[in-house]
């Protein structure tokens, strides 16, 4: 397991666990990332990810990313 945010661009990784706060947790989930969803790096700019989840672009937080683990 490893977090989002060491992921390479481009690449397809399947979610195993999402941490960090209550709220944090939830507002992630809200955006469709959930434990056995798909998740693809689109591109990374200054640190924070651009995925494709769901059939929808995301941007997120490098913080958010590294809270993410795949």
């Amino acid at each position: 397991m490893m977090p989002l945010i060491l992921t390479d661009p481009g690449e397809e990784a399947v979610i195993r666990k999402v941490g960090g706060s209550p709220e944090m947790k939830k507002h992630l989930e809200d955006l469709g990332f959930v434990a056995g969803s798909t998740v693809t790096v689109m591109n990374t700019i200054g640190g924070n990810l651009i995925v494709k989840i769901k059939e929808s672009r995301v941007a997120i937080s490098k913080e958010m990313a590294g809270k993410i683990m795949v």
